[in-house]
């Protein structure tokens, strides 16, 4: 099995002394490569304290995270804001797309600012399986909920990064739309070789991974 993602004894804490607050506690996972994995737990559970580990987005009390056999967090900041931008994409459950420029715009942004070669039959090819086509010149306040998501998706797949990591990608949209979104991001991610990894509170969704890891009070329960 290639392993892409590996936490290890993965710790965060908040406060000290009695007021202290185990965020995540020793948590230990492999993600193998093109795998589909969903993070469940209820809230406060520390399933989003994980995912912001895994993207090098957050830096953990103790214990480390590795992406392609490399210790993320022995990276000097700027080394690993680099790192962030090439290899792994983001998608949250705000779509954060800048909104003074067009959808096309909006998905070629990261490669832009990392002075990548937009591969635009890439691009295009996540766009149609998407089903963006006919919004690459439109700006994201015109859009549904729904499209505002794909287009954030293209965005994150656009720079062919080996992880995605999604926070609650439905979370702002009616339950068929999401399971659409799923599906469409479930087709992608296997379409093109990567990883996904995410959180969810939705069962429905979680059932549609791979395999699902539960959180408990910071810790992997199962």
């Amino acid at each position: 099995m290639d392993i892409i993602l590996k936490t290890e004894e993965l710790c965060k804490y908040y406060g000290s002394g009695e007021n202290q607050v185990k965020a995540l506690e020793r948590v230990n996972v492999e993600i193998a490569r093109g795998e589909f994995t969903a993070i469940v737990g209820k809230s406060g559970s520390g399933k989003s304290t994980m995912l912001h580990m895994m993207g090098g987005l957050d830096y953990p009390s103790s214990g480390k995270v590795y992406i392609r056999d490399q210790d993320i967090f022995a990276m000097k900041e700027d080394a690993l804001a680099v790192f962030r931008r090439r290899k792994i994409g983001f998608v949250f459950q705000a779509f954060n797309l800048v909104s003074t420029v067009n959808v096309w715009e909006n998905i070629v942004l990261p490669m832009g600012l990392d002075n990548q070669k937009v591969d635009e039959d890439f691009v295009m090819e996540i766009v149609k399986t998407l089903g963006l086509e006919s919004k690459l010149n439109a700006f994201p306040n015109t859009l549904s909920g729904g499209q505002q998501q794909r287009a954030a998706i293209a965005r994150a797949l656009g720079s062919h990064p080996d992880i995605i990591l999604a926070e609650e990608p439905t979370g702002n949209l009616d339950s068929k739309t999401g399971d659409e979104v799923i599906g469409l991001m479930k087709m992608s991610v296997h379409k093109f070789g990567q990883t996904l990894v995410m959180i969810t509170h939705d069962e429905d969704i979680a059932q549609m991974a791979d395999r699902i890891i539960t959180i408990e009070d910071g810790r992997v329960v199962s």
